[in-house]
């Protein structure tokens, strides 16, 4: 398959995604789009091949991916730009768009049939980030740059998948990357458990090749009984059922009522564009975490 925006490559019993959209950091749409179907297609085809014992998902360029491409978001549920007379997207269209996203696609990634590991270098931040950690693995940069800013936005703890994140790093350290949208690095990230293990830079591929090769000496049966094994494990737990509130609370966010002192994306977008919009929500920031 010819692909536009990733490049899907296998080698014996490994296959490699890799999002190639390097002018724009590996910003991809994710809730819909030609972009998203290439990741969620490629994710599908390494689960149906029963060469493949291990996924690598890593990034081109400077970053892993730096999450949701901002210039779509809100367009993705027919949402205009904020003018008078516009009409607002329905509840059943935010609700239905966000399920396809959020709990149809990225909850397949937890539940993948293979081994997974996320190669992360640069930038791994919200969308980014949370693609990361739905892999069994996560080996990272130690200058990686690790966040969760989107909830910046306004999330406020939602619209994510706030039990695997409490699960992996506890409640307290996930309310601190969640509440403040702070940055870490990857030695930070390796330290709290939110990353397998940190590596230097120059060293992330080879440390990341020699770990999928040994993953692989495992036969494919036993990857199979031990991801079902886990799949009913992560139930019990709670994991799956986590996908419903955050797709339910995505869309209600995308609905939310800023007060005239509150910092609005959209209206930042709609007047100043999407770069200067989201640097002024993170400006806020300065100083205080």
């Amino acid at each position: 398959m010819e692909y536009k925006y990733i490049i899907y490559e296998k080698e014996g019993n490994i296959a490699r995604l890799t999002l190639n959209k390097p002018e724009k950091l590996n910003a991809f749409s994710f809730l819909g789009g030609e972009d998203s179907d290439e990741i969620h297609g490629a994710i599908a085809d390494a689960a149906e091949d029963d060469d493949i014992k291990v996924l690598i998902i890593k990034g081109a360029g400077r970053a892993f991916c730096v999450g949701h491409d901002l210039s779509k978001v809100g367009f993705v549920y027919g949402m205009g730009t904020g003018q008078a007379g516009e009409k607002r997207p329905s509840q059943r269209i935010r609700l239905w768009t966000d399920k396809k996203g959020f709990h149809d696609q990225f909850l397949k990634i937890l539940l993948h049939p293979k081994i997974t590991i996320a190669q992360v270098h640069g930038y791994a931040i919200a969308g980014g980030l949370y693609l990361a950690m739905l892999c069994d693995f996560i080996v990272a940069a130690e200058d990686s740059q690790i966040g969760l800013t989107e909830q910046r936005l306004g999330f406020a703890g939602s619209g994510a998948p706030i039990g695997n994140l409490i699960m992996t790093v506890g409640m307290k350290r996930a309310m601190d990357l969640l509440l403040t949208g702070r940055i870490i690095d990857g030695k930070e990230a390796a330290r709290i458990g939110l990353v397998t293990k940190a590596v230097p830079p120059d060293k992330l591929e080879e440390e990341v090749n020699a770990l999928a090769k040994a993953l692989a000496l495992l036969p494919r049966d036993g990857i199979a009984i031990g991801k079902a094994t886990r799949h009913l494990i992560y139930d019990s737990l709670g994991l799956i059922g986590d996908f419903i509130p955050v797709y339910y609370s995505h869309a209600f966010f995308t609905n939310l009522r800023w007060e005239p002192d509150e910092y609005s994306f959209f209206k930042e977008r709609r007047d100043k564009g999407t770069k200067a919009g989201f640097k002024e929500r993170d400006k806020r920031y300065e100083g205080l975490v």
